[in-house]
């Protein structure tokens, strides 16, 4: 349930108001816009008369929220999230920038590739240090030393570094390490560790399921959310499906979805949603033009020896040509790069 407020309300009435309310025993957030604001409630909101409410002189009127998801709903909060990481911003105009091998492999190659990609304009440095694989004979990525080789990555670029946990154990070397903590896919239904990544304070970009519904997918926000960290950062990066020529099908059409039923920002992967390096430029365009609010993209060095996901690599000079290309397009569709 929500209630919307009259315009030039006087925050003291707000605040009885809500104090009101929660005499009821439910959770009442309250988001201040600038052209619309509203008190969210959360909880057991079926014994709340809306008309009582209505009754307030502050009141326009009462909304029941349909959908699951209340942190996350997009009518719990109608003005876009922005996420601040280090002072960059994901979400608004500015469209950012994600780019750096699948996996950290070595201190020459990450470092080298971190200087080659924020030359080009990447304001986010992304790479692998854990990394969860389908065969358990694959590379497992370095862990704890990959970890320590981004943090010399970060510290030569100055990127901010964007990297997976896997289990809710690490949390707190990640807290203390990592710009953006990165849940994949296989973890998006990992409810223990959502719920602690709830009791930070971290930006956490959440990618979707390899077959999760947008519902599920926005269910997992709102694990994360009802625990009090409300800096989430939606992935799409493609979803299973029929089709085997891919590894998997980008799912464009999630993002408009995404934008009409939450205030979340919205990045797309397209290295992963096809597994092909030859379909990231066409599909990095079309998220661009369709709304994306950054883009996540695996570059590496040597993707022929990549110990892992070499086919869906770029090499620099290739990000740096799609990166000039995608400046036209942000600012056709009123964005800049």
């Amino acid at each position: 349930m929500i209630v919307i407020l009259k315009k030039n309300i006087k925050q003291e009435d707000v605040e009885k108001l809500t104090a009101q309310i929660q005499t009821k025993g439910v959770i009442v957030n309250p988001v201040i816009g600038t052209e619309i604001s509203v008190l969210g409630l959360v909880g057991d909101t079926s014994k709340i008369d809306p008309s009582n409410i209505e009754a307030s002189e502050i009141v326009e009127r009462v909304m029941k929220v349909q959908e699951p998801f209340k942190k996350a709903n997009r009518m719990f909060h109608p003005e876009d999230t922005i996420v601040d990481v280090n002072g960059i911003k994901i979400g608004g105009k500015k469209i950012a920038m994600i780019a750096g091998p699948c996996s950290v492999e070595s201190e020459e190659q990450i470092i080298g590739i971190a200087n080659e990609v924020k030359e080009c304009g990447a304001n986010f440095l992304r790479g692998g240090a854990f990394k969860p694989r389908t065969s358990p004979y694959a590379f497992q990525g370095l862990k704890y030393e990959g970890l320590e080789l981004l943090k010399k990555a970060r510290e030569k670029t100055g990127l901010p570094i964007v990297t997976e946990i896997m289990s809710p154990y690490d949390i707190e070397v990640f807290n203390d390490n990592v710009d953006v903590i990165q849940v994949g896919a296989r973890n998006m239904q990992n409810f223990d560790l959502l719920k602690e990544l709830g009791k930070i304070d971290k930006p956490i970009l959440l990618k979707r399921g390899l077959s999760a519904t947008i519902e599920e997918w926005l269910m997992s926000a709102e694990y994360i959310m009802s625990g009090g960290n409300e800096n989430i950062i939606l992935c799409e990066r493609g979803i299973r499906t029929f089709e085997t020529y891919t590894r998997n099908t980008l799912d464009l059409s999630a993002i408009p979805a995404v934008k009409k039923l939450s205030h979340l920002p919205v990045v797309v992967d397209p290295s992963h949603a096809t597994g092909k390096y030859w379909m990231v430029e066409p599909l990095a365009k079309a998220a661009i033009a369709i709304g994306a609010d950054g883009l996540i993209i695996e570059v590496h060095n040597d993707p022929a020896n990549a110990l892992c996901d070499g086919p869906q690599s770029i090499k620099p000079s290739k990000y740096k040509k799609i990166f000039e290309e995608l400046k036209v397009i942000a600012n056709a569709v009123g964005r800049e790069i």
